[in-house]
């Protein structure tokens, strides 16, 4: 009896240390699946060109989508930061915005943020945070090499959050104005709390959600609000879209007009671009 209860203690023993080791392994963006999307989208790209970046101290390089503008007057760039496991031109959010933001004037530059296998869960992926800031500096040099010296920043779902980190931490003023797209939360890790980024981000910033968003997107719209009050951001911005949900199917082109609309208010700017 002694010994079954000995053994049954070991066993779990292995099974959490397996557990940890992988937790562990996932402390990186899965760079293999990376290069997967890589090739899908190289395969199925027909608006946008291909572009690949690299983070500062990073080995690999990551995949962007450099789309440029149409309109009459440049305006400057949009970098998109798709939502969690995606990529650079994930059909929900990330692609209406990609393709038809430019005919606001916006060049868009949507870039592959770090990434983990499917299973993965949100607070999973709060190791790969420290990827972040290499991945947008990296997408900032490249717009400002093409001239471009307007930089908005447009995350959804995890990409917002990130972007939403990202900016708390940056004091630079590489970044004029902020878009989070279903912004949602976790107090398990502040790095992940989108209102503590919020209550530390002094730029413009439109918050916008659906009416069926996730539960933690629509459980801490106060909590947003309240920590944009906090940090004295006279041009933070929320507006909540009825009927959507926290893909905005269906509702894309309110999506792109809602977005375009503010960007042009709060960020616009003649651009040049020399390449």
């Amino acid at each position: 009896m002694r010994n079954n209860v000995l053994l049954s203690i070991i066993l779990i023993f292995s099974l959490l240390a397996g557990l940890s080791t992988a937790y562990a392994a996932k402390s990186t963006s899965d760079t293999a699946k990376e290069k997967r999307w890589a090739e899908q989208i190289k395969d199925n790209l027909f608006d946008g060109e291909l572009v690949w970046l690299k983070a500062k101290g990073q080995k690999e390089k990551f995949l962007g989508i450099y789309t440029k503008e149409t309109a009459a007057h440049a305006q400057g760039g949009a970098i998109l930061l798709h939502g969690m496991g995606g990529h650079p031109d994930w059909p929900d959010i990330i692609f209406p915005l990609r393709t038809q933001l430019p005919e606001y004037g916006w060049t868009t530059l949507s870039i592959q943020m770090p990434i983990l296998d499917n299973d993965a869960s949100f607070i999973d992926y709060a190791p790969l945070f420290a990827e972040v800031p290499g991945r947008i500096n990296a997408a900032i040099a490249l717009l400002k090499s093409k001239g471009i010296n307007n930089i908005v920043i447009i995350g959804h779902s995890l990409g917002s959050t990130m972007g939403a980190y990202y900016l708390s931490q940056h004091k630079k003023n590489d970044v004029r104005a902020f878009v989070g797209i279903g912004m949602g939360m976790s107090k398990q890790n502040k790095n992940m709390d989108t209102p503590t980024s919020l209550a530390k981000i002094k730029i413009p910033v439109f918050d916008l959600y659906g009416e069926e968003d996730l539960f933690s997107v629509l459980d801490s719209v106060e909590r947003r609000a309240n920590a944009a009050a906090q940090a004295g951001n006279k041009h933070y911005y929320q507006l909540r879209i009825p009927g959507a949900n926290h893909f905005f199917r269906d509702q894309e082109e309110i999506l792109v007009k809602r977005v375009g609309g503010w960007l042009n208010h709060y960020a616009a700017g003649k651009e040049l671009q020399v390449k």
